[in-house]
C-alpha cells in the first residue's frame, strides 16, 4: 500500500541578499508589491524587508513592460498584495537570477505524513510529494517521518534495506518514491 506525505511550505521562505544598509544578509518578504507606471510602461516589485535593520529592497518583478502586455489578473493581483503571488514569485527561477537572490526555507516548511500508521509495517512504500519547490535532504524528510535518526537513514540506505529510482544524497526538491524494508 502506498503512503502519501507531503511537503508543503508554512511561511514565505527567507530571501538571501546583501543589505545596501548593514552587513546583513537576510530579508524577510511580507507579500507587498510597488507598482509604478510611466506613460504606457510598467514596473513592478515585490518589497522585501532586512531582518537586522528594517530597510526596504526592491525585487524586480516587471520591467519596463507596455501595459497591455502584462495580464490584467497578475497585475490585480500585486495591487490587492497577493502573498500567493509572492510565493509564486519568489519560487520563480527568473526572478531569483535577475534579482540574484537565494532562498532559505530553514522553519518555512512543513511534512505531512497523514499519520503514524505505517510506522508499524514491514514494508513501506511512500511517495513523497512536494506542494511548492521546496530543496530537502530527503535523509531528512524519511528521518522525520519514519522517527528515525538521520544516521539509521544512512545505515538503511547502505543496507539497501532504503531504496529509491532517485539519488537520496543531496537535495531534492521534486516529487520521489522510496521503498523503506524493516
Amino acid at each position: 500500500m502506498l503512503t502519501d506525505w507531503v511537503v508543503m511550505p508554512t511561511c514565505l521562505p527567507t530571501v538571501l541578499r546583501r543589505c545596501a544598509a548593514c552587513a546583513s544578509d537576510r530579508f524577510r518578504a511580507n507579500g507587498k508589491f510597488r507598482v509604478n507606471a510611466n506613460h504606457k510602461l510598467l514596473d513592478a516589485w515585490l518589497l522585501v524587508l532586512c531582518t537586522s535593520c528594517g530597510d526596504t529592497a526592491k525585487l524586480t518583478v516587471l520591467e519596463r513592460m507596455n501595459v497591455r502586455s502584462v495580464r490584467p489578473e497578475l497585475l490585480d493581483r500585486m495591487h490587492v498584495n497577493d502573498p500567493g503571488l509572492a510565493a509564486e514569485l519568489l519560487q520563480d527561477p527568473l526572478v531569483r537570477r535577475r534579482n540574484r537572490i537565494a532562498l532559505d526555507w530553514d522553519n518555512a516548511w512543513r511534512l505531512d505524513t497523514g499519520g503514524s500508521d505505517h510506522l508499524d509495517r514491514d514494508v513501506i512504500d511512500v511517495a513523497v510529494r512536494f506542494t511548492a519547490r521546496i530543496p530537502v535532504r530527503p535523509v531528512r524528510l524519511i528521518a522525520e517521518g519514519c522517527g528515525l535518526s538521520r544516521a539509521e537513514v544512512e545505515r538503511l540506505i547502505t543496507e539497501g534495506k532504503l531504496v529509491s529510482a532517485v539519488r537520496l544524497s543531496g537535495k531534492l526538491s521534486g516529487d520521489f518514491t522510496f521503498t523503506l524494508k524493516r
